[in-house]
Formats: structure tokens, C-alpha cells, sequence
């Protein structure tokens, strides 16, 4: 059992009233009245618990989820290009890396959270299909006595065509999986792909469901990572794997200066050139640097219950690649 000082110092933490009115009952201890200068400390910890920031400015919980969804709402349009434009391409290679660290075997499951373009998705289904289609050749080269007819109906099977894979792409923003569902019908995705409109926090699925989850510059924009990550640990099946891809912190210095330049000097001039849109970019280079660096994020995937959790960060520390098993 706790010492009888845990109460006032879970109170310290600023986990809010209730939760300190419940520690101190449980302990056996007489709790405050409103008027005493405990409870005032209390009250005014709520208060600061029930505000969060939106990239440098601090607003209320409940006014962080709407702003987010407006600034993607605004951007899902041009997402894409302006991702090639902040990065010079790059994330097209970071996002690539991310995959062949997942590589995901024949008959995974995946679920992408706040993936609403599909990039992450289409990598998957190309990779699986790939992966499946050299295994069929080689089922098909030990099968000499095979009709024509036979090695034609294997390949055209299409719902085979991914050996048994899928993926489903949740995100919040209906613009954005509307944006991801016409890039799927442009390019020919139909086979083991569904999209789901849902909330990271409280994902719309089954525990112990997914092979693998991801999710791809998208963690730094939820209102409570933590119940996110508790999220990602639920759904996920024992022996599941947590992928995230997230700006982090740059880890030299004279390209972290150079980075700082970049970000706040031109970032938000392309937004406002391409996508008409500078308050969202600014909003958007403003996240990155609130982000927990990759040891602090490290830590908050372990609390949420992952196991054998690591990290690698690419160039220069300027996104980093976070991993985790549930065991």
C-alpha cells in the first residue's frame, strides 16, 4: 500500500479531484471541504488538466479535437502534395523504412490509425501482394503437370492476390478518408482494404484484433496520447507489433538550426502558396515541437503496456520510427 503522503502527491500530479478524493478514501483519510486551501490546489489542478496546447497556444481539451479536425479538414485536399513539398519527398523513404521494418507476413491484419490518404495502406497491400505473388511462383514452378488453365485461374484470383492479408485505414477526419477512398479507386485498390470513420482514443474495434497497428504522423494531434497508446495495445492480438512514424527531436545541433529555419520560415509560406492555408502548417511545425522526444515517448508506449520497445531515428533524429510488442 501506498504512504500516506501518495495522496496529496497524486493530487500534485494534477490527476484531478475525484481520483485524489478516491486515494485519500481509500487510505482511510478525512478529505478536504471546498473551503480549505487542499482543495483549492485541487480544484485549480482540474482546471490545468482540462487544458492541453494546439501547437504553441493553450486551449481547453474539448477545443483541441475541434481545431485538429478543422486544420485537417482544410488540408486533406492537398495533403499529399504538400507532404512532397515539406519534405522534399523524404517521407515517401520514411515511409517505405516504416514498412520494411513491419514487414508483415502472409495473412497480417493491419490497422492504420489516422491514416486517412492511405500511403501507409497502399505500401501494405503492394508489399503483401509482392509477397504472395513470388510464393505462388514458386508453388507454381514445383507444379510442372499445372494446365494453362489452372496457372491462369491462380493468378486471377484476386482476393487471393494478398494471401489472405487486409488492412483497415480508421481516421476521424471525413475529408481525409474521402481523399484516401479516391486515391484507392484511381490507382486499383479494392481487394483487403476497408476504411472506417473513428476516433484514436476510443477505436471502434474488438480487443485483440489486429496483427499490426500504425499510425503515421498522426499521434502528436490526439488530445490524450496515452489513452491512444492504451487503445493501440487493446485492439491489437498477444504478440501483435505498434508501429509509429512521428516528427521527433533533431539531434544535431547545427541541423536542428537549420531545421528551426525551415519549419517556421518556410513551411508556413508553402501552406499558404499551395493549400491557401498558413494558420494549419503553422499549427502543423508547431505540433512537431511539442512532441515528447524519443525517449519520452519511448517511455509512454511502455506505460501503456508494450514490451521490448525501441526505437530508430532518421535523418538526424528529424522523425524516428517508435516499435512495440504486446506479450
Amino acid at each position: 500500500m501506498a504512504a500516506p503522503g501518495s495522496c496529496a502527491l497524486w493530487s500534485c500530479c494534477g490527476r484531478g479531484w475525484s481520483r485524489a478524493m478516491r486515494g485519500c478514501q481509500l487510505l482511510g483519510l478525512r478529505s478536504s471541504w471546498p473551503g480549505d486551501p487542499l482543495s483549492a490546489r485541487l480544484l485549480s489542478q482540474e482546471k490545468r488538466a482540462a487544458e492541453t496546447h494546439f501547437g504553441f497556444e493553450t486551449v481547453s481539451e474539448e477545443e483541441k479535437g475541434g481545431k485538429v479536425y478543422q486544420v485537417f479538414e482544410s488540408v486533406a485536399k492537398k495533403y499529399d502534395v504538400m507532404n512532397d513539398m515539406m519534405s522534399l519527398g523524404i517521407h515517401r523513404v520514411w515511409k517505405d523504412l516504416l514498412l520494411w521494418k513491419m514487414r508483415p507476413l502472409p495473412g497480417t491484419q493491419l490497422l492504420d490509425v489516422a491514416g486517412g490518404t492511405g500511403d501507409i495502406a497502399f505500401r501494405f497491400l503492394n508489399y503483401v501482394q509482392s509477397q504472395h505473388q513470388r510464393k505462388q511462383k514458386r508453388q507454381l514452378r514445383a507444379q510442372q503437370n499445372l494446365s494453362w488453365e489452372e496457372i491462369a485461374k491462380e493468378y486471377q484470383n484476386e482476393e487471393d492476390s494478398l494471401g489472405g492479408s487486409r488492412v483497415v485505414v480508421c481516421d476521424i477526419n471525413k475529408e481525409m478518408l474521402k481523399v484516401g477512398k479516391q486515391k484507392a479507386l484511381a490507382q486499383g485498390y479494392r481487394a483487403g482494404l476497408a476504411w472506417v470513420l473513428g476516433d484514436a482514443e476510443e477505436l471502434p474495434f474488438d480487443d485483440d484484433k489486429f496483427d499490426i497497428y500504425t499510425i503515421a504522423f498522426g499521434i502528436r494531434n490526439v488530445t490524450h496520447i496515452d489513452q491512444a497508446l492504451q487503445e493501440a495495445h487493446r485492439v491489437l492480438k498477444p504478440g501483435g507489433r505498434f508501429l509509429c512514424l512521428e516528427f521527433s527531436q533533431v539531434n544535431n545541433p547545427l541541423i536542428s538550426r537549420l531545421y528551426d529555419l525551415y519549419s517556421f520560415q518556410v513551411i508556413p509560406v508553402l501552406g499558404e502558396v499551395i493549400a491557401g492555408d498558413w494558420k494549419s502548417y503553422q499549427y502543423l511545425v508547431e505540433s512537431i515541437r511539442r512532441f515528447p522526444s524519443q525517449e519520452e515517448f519511448k517511455e509512454m508506449i511502455e506505460d501503456a503496456g508494450f514490451h521490448k520497445v525501441t526505437y530508430e531515428s532518421l535523418t538526424s533524429g528529424i522523425v524516428a520510427i517508435h516499435s512495440g510488442f504486446k506479450l
